[in-house]
């Protein structure tokens, strides 16, 4: 029997951007697809976009689907929501992997993330990003998706809900993956992490920059093996 791979996609991504990893891997393990509440066409939460509740409902796949120790995939904030994960339900996971995940958050660096999620620019200058992003979300309004993940950026600014000394704590088993031409998530922030983490392995991908459909899924699943 295949081990369980729970894969977990970014800021106002969805599953779907992550079928052909899924397809890779799917010799190896058992993978399921998930989208967070709000994406991908999942109903919106009444209350705000965070870290606690997409971890939640992650914790609710897993046990509805009576998922035995997977192995949780991350990208981007799948990745920051994988590590949530390990911190406050250790028992329940066996490794965790993450790829392209952004560790630190401060008010600044929330702000510069912020910028690249304003509707108006993107719909004047990118209107075939927002067609995806609409496509991708419906039936829910994209731009509303979009705002809401930018208040959840402004929190994790003034409070970041995995503070440095937190991974000192968490013993699951880690791959921390970073590409070598990502601009958006720094090797120094990344290399912190890894060496936090008491039981971690590193790996940085040649030839991958940040955006999920620029990874090379036969790439991934040779460090995933």
């Amino acid at each position: 029997m295949k081990p369980s791979l729970l894969i977990l996609h970014g800021a106002i991504g969805a599953s779907r951007q992550l079928r052909a990893i899924a397809t890779q891997l799917s010799t190896r393990y058992e993978v399921h697809l998930f989208d967070f509440p709000g994406h991908g066409g999942k109903e919106l939460p009444a209350g705000p976009f965070s870290i606690k509740l997409f971890a939640e409902a992650a914790l609710e796949y897993i046990q509805a689907h009576r998922l035995q120790q997977p192995t949780i995939f991350g990208y981007s904030m799948g990745g920051y929501v994988a590590m949530y994960l390990a911190k406050h339900h250790p028992q329940l996971i066996a490794r965790i992997i993450t790829l392209g995940t952004k560790f630190h958050w401060d008010e600044a660096t929330a702000a510069r993330e912020i910028k690249m999620l304003d509707t108006a620019a993107i719909s004047a200058k990118v209107p075939d990003f927002a067609a995806i992003l609409a496509d991708m979300h419906a039936p829910n309004d994209w731009k509303e998706v979009l705002q809401r993940t930018a208040d959840m950026l402004t929190e994790m600014g003034k409070d970041n809900p995995l503070k440095p000394d937190d991974y000192k704590n968490i013993q699951t088993s880690s791959l921390i993956m970073l590409g070598d031409r990502d601009k958006m998530v720094s090797f120094e922030e990344t290399l912190a992490t890894y060496k936090a983490l008491p039981d971690a392995k590193m790996a940085v991908l040649p030839g991958t920059p940040h955006p999920v459909d620029k990874v090379a899924p036969s790439l991934l699943a040779f460090f995933l093996s």
